[in-house]
């Protein structure tokens, strides 16, 4: 998640169907209004949820009050689950950025469900892998990626969410996002953002038409994103 980096590196490992069927056969359903929070950074860690219909943005907030989104997850993420593991309070803050429906895991039942599944632990070790990962990958970013390649990477990733053609030549991200959204999801200054926009609205690379961008020529973006 961080955002920012390869199309689907943000998404967390879902829990396998069988599993999912156990662990949230008794799970409490929760509805969240765009723009509100899930829980903030502090919260206690009680539970977990599972997204099922939405999306979800997960942000951390520097001293200063910068904001970086780590991640955006779609249908089938769980958010939360690190409490889960380790019952402490949440390291980050997760707000919806459609209307959401999830459901709800408190720490005891989970841990009912592990004496009879102990084979969720094994998508634990995948979830905290993936992690990780995306650690890694976020710091690289961070370090050796140009302004433009981490503005095509937070758009590609967006994109996904709302359509599913890898092979896209145009694609439409048909939430209206800001200026300040896709810097906080790159990593990167505004001003830097507002910068590249404009060369690649001249370029016909991205458009931002009636509030929404348009992503008028992926295979660019793509380049750029991999430079």
């Amino acid at each position: 998640m961080q955002s920012g980096t390869a199309e689907t590196a943000t998404i967390l490992p879902r829990l396998p169907p069988s599993l999912a069927v156990q662990l949230f056969a008794g799970a409490t359903p929760h509805h969240l209004k765009a723009g509100e929070a899930l829980f903030m950074v502090g919260d206690a860690g009680d539970g977990c949820y599972r997204l099922e219909q939405g999306l979800l943005k997960v942000v951390i907030t520097s001293p200063r009050g910068d904001n970086r989104i780590l991640a955006v997850l779609g249908p089938g993420s769980i958010a939360g689950e690190l409490a889960l593991i380790d019952g402490r309070p949440r390291s980050a803050s997760v707000f919806a950025i459609r209307d959401c429906e999830l459901r709800f895991v408190d720490r005891n039942a989970f841990e009912e469900c592990m004496a009879q599944h102990p084979e969720i632990y094994g998508y634990l070790v995948n979830v905290l892998a993936a992690r990780l990962r995306e650690t890694n990958e976020a710091v690289a970013v961070a370090n050796f990626l140009t302004v433009e390649a981490r503005l095509a990477r937070a758009l590609l990733d967006l994109a996904q969410h709302f359509r599913g053609h890898s092979e896209a030549e145009q694609i439409v991200i048909s939430h209206k996002m800001t200026q300040n959204d896709l810097a906080a999801m790159a990593g990167v200054a505004r001003e830097n953002v507002s910068r590249v926009l404009t060369d690649w609205k001249e370029r016909k690379i991205v458009v931002r038409s009636s509030g929404y961008y348009c992503l008028y020529d992926v295979a660019a973006l793509k380049r750029k994103g991999s430079a």
